[in-house]
């Protein structure tokens, strides 16, 4: 495929792992781009025409036209810029099973955090830690059959889809825990904190995630909203 070149506007808010996705997936192919920090309290006009299904970010802006969700985001950069460092593996089952681990985490990892957040008590919450100890289990487990000897995070020697679709949100997780006043990934799944932490350590994606402070900060706020 033909490269193709043009302006590049990311319309995100900073505290988003899933606008940190697509941040990671530009700085790792060396893509130019405008940043714009929308404030999701005041919706834009920009965001609100840009996408008016969902009204969220992250969305990408390539030549005037917008493109939705962190996901898809990741892989309309892949086909456009279809230049090395590369996101997906060139195997297409490899790709299919990456994009099914990547899905897995969205759907059944990340909703969990929110129900943390949410529990009302001491027991509601444990049930919820649990209950995520659980699902990154079937993570841990499903990638070590899926991926034998093999590190699905990194494509090459860089950052690969699943790695930046996992990490932009598990790396945080000690903020999460700082915020939570409880261990919510421990060592009872031990592969999935040597993965985060491997890739808390790889430089591009120490400069692009949030600062800790500064996200402690803002989940502090978002628990309390929760909890009013």
């Amino acid at each position: 495929m033909e490269e193709k070149h043009g302006e590049v506007v990311l319309i995100g808010t900073w505290a988003s792992s899933a606008c940190t996705r697509v941040e990671l997936a530009l700085k790792l192919k060396g893509i130019p781009y405008e940043y714009v920090e929308e404030d999701l309290k005041n919706k834009s006009e920009l965001l609100l025409s840009h996408n008016p299904v969902h009204k969220k970010v992250p969305v990408l802006v390539h030549n005037g036209k917008s493109i939705a969700e962190s996901l898809i985001i990741l892989e309309y950069i892949e086909e456009c810029w279809n230049s090395t460092p590369k996101l997906l593996p060139e195997d297409p089952h490899q790709r299919a099973k990456v994009r099914f681990w990547a899905n897995y985490y969205d759907q059944k990892v990340v909703p969990i955090f929110h129900i943390i957040f949410r529990a009302k008590g001491k027991e509601e919450r444990e049930k919820a830690i649990e209950d995520l100890s659980q699902v990154l289990k079937v993570l841990e487990e499903g990638i070590e059959k899926d991926f034998p000897g093999q590190n699905p995070f990194f494509n090459g020697e860089s950052l690969g889809y699943l790695g930046i679709a996992i990490g932009s949100n598990g790396c945080n997780y000690k903020a999460v825990n700082e915020v939570m006043h409880a261990v919510l990934i421990s060592e009872k799944n031990p592969k999935f904190l040597s993965w985060v932490n491997a890739m808390k350590n790889c430089p591009l994606v120490e400069e692009t995630l949030p600062p800790h402070d500064k996200l402690v900060a803002r989940l502090r706020v978002y628990l309390a909203s929760t909890q009013a």
